[in-house]
């Protein structure tokens, strides 16, 4: 399946309130950028209907499941659902069959999601070959094909000397290693957050501490190294403070967290909900205010979906069988703005930021942004219509999600990429 949307050489965006000032403004876009002034009639005139606009989002952490895993997820369905969440650029984890650890496997994506047309794909290349620690991939081959960053993702490390080697040859080809940061033996068979509900349920518990000791490792490393390192989904109150206190010491160290670990804790698996079996798993309500408080200190720099689709077999079994993950990309931003903007813990600025500039940063991309000369990425968001979110509307193949029934607001009606719709509602008037 290719993108179908019709698409226009000029599009002209009226009513449209920016998302730093609030002020109603109109877009002009010319041959995929941002321009100030057209010279003649748009082929396509919107009125935005006083809907907000943001910069195309980012999201600097997905899995697509593709190669090898299609049943879960592909490319298409999953680009389509990144622009159905509002997101102009995705870069997926290197979990796939074969593992993304070569020039043809990272080039496949690539050429792939631009074939389909609804969101780039940034990969992110492994660490190591086939993910397994023990000797490094081909970083400066994989780079040149356009590799954007490289981690070893749910399978950590676990050599401190390998972790040095890794960081250091990413370095050198100015990319950075993205830790998911978890004591491999700490973690063994744990299945969620070792604590009060992890014993009331009967469940081998993931302690806290088996995230934490690992950001200690990594930031320590880069501390001594001189080089970047950026840590995957952070869960853990003691894990914000150990970023923090890097930074405070100089280290190069950036930093990510979810929805799902500002929005719930470890009470969402009673009932051995799978739904909510993720990894890092769910914490508990200090850690989750811990979570929100990095978010606004700026000790957490970046928020990622880690969307995780399955099959449904694989949820619908067994608590400790059933598979790690959710699916995010749709429900993100409308959870940022609800349980972040709205009740004042980020400003909408901040929060934008942690889904734009800034892991565009962290991944080499250009400046996002709505100003003249810079390509016309975009995505106009309902602040104020309330939807109860119903996982069926997803563009994802899976729907593995326990937001069901969530109250949200902030909802994408129009995405655009490089100046083509990518995803439209069906609510804007075209004039």
């Amino acid at each position: 399946m290719k993108n179908s949307y019709p698409q226009f050489k000029s599009i002209q965006i009226k009513n449209v309130r920016h998302w730093q000032t609030g002020d109603l403004t109109e877009l002009l876009i010319a041959e995929g950028k941002f321009v100030p002034e057209l010279g003649c009639q748009a082929e396509l005139v919107l009125d935005g209907q006083g809907l907000t606009v943001l910069p195309g989002l980012i999201d600097a952490h997905v899995h697509l499941r593709d190669p090898g895993f299609e049943y879960r997820e592909d490319i298409i369905s999953g680009t389509r659902a990144a622009a159905h969440g509002g997101f102009t650029a995705i870069a997926p984890m290197p979990n796939t069959n074969p593992v993304a650890d070569t020039v043809p496997v990272i080039r496949y994506m690539i050429d792939k999601a631009a074939v389909a047309g609804f969101c780039r794909v940034l990969p992110i290349g492994a660490a190591t070959k086939k993910q397994e620690g023990q000797e490094l991939s081909e970083i400066g081959l994989m780079t040149e094909a356009g590799a954007v960053a490289f981690s070893d993702d749910g399978l950590p490390i676990a050599s401190a000397s390998m972790m040095r080697k890794a960081m250091e040859y990413a370095a050198f080809f100015d990319r950075v290693i993205i830790s998911h940061c978890e004591d491999p033996e700490l973690a063994k068979d744990g299945v969620c957050n070792e604590g009060i509900v992890s014993t009331e349920m009967g469940l081998k518990g993931i302690p806290s501490i088996a995230e934490d000791i690992m950001i200690d490792r990594e930031t320590r490393l880069a501390e001594y190294l001189g080089c970047p390192v950026h840590i995957a989904h952070v869960s853990t109150a003691n894990g914000v403070e150990c970023v923090r206190a890097a930074k405070a010491r100089g280290v190069k160290v950036t930093a990510e967290t979810c929805p799902h670990y500002f929005t719930l804790t470890e009470e969402a698996i009673r009932g051995f909900n799978t739904l909510a079996k993720v990894n890092p798993p769910l914490r508990t309500e200090s850690d989750r205010l811990a979570i929100i408080e990095g978010l606004q200190d700026g000790t957490l720099d970046i928020i990622a979906t880690d969307h995780a689709p399955h099959h449904a077999d694989e949820k619908d079994c067994e608590f400790s069988l059933a598979n790690n993950g959710l699916i995010g990309l749709e429900t993100c931003f409308p959870l940022v703005y609800t349980r972040l903007v709205e009740p004042g813990h980020l400003s909408l600025a901040d929060a934008v930021s942690k889904l734009t500039s800034n892991p565009a940063h962290l991944l080499k991309q250009p400046k996002p942004g709505l100003e003249a000369g810079l390509v016309a990425d975009l995505v106009l968001v309902d602040l104020e219509e309330t939807v109860i979110y119903d996982a069926a509307s997803s563009l994802s193949k899976a729907r593995n999600t326990p937001f069901q029934g969530f109250e949200l607001r902030g909802f994408p009606q129009l995405t655009i990429m490089a100046g083509n719709i990518t995803w439209d509602s069906g609510r804007l008037a075209a004039k």
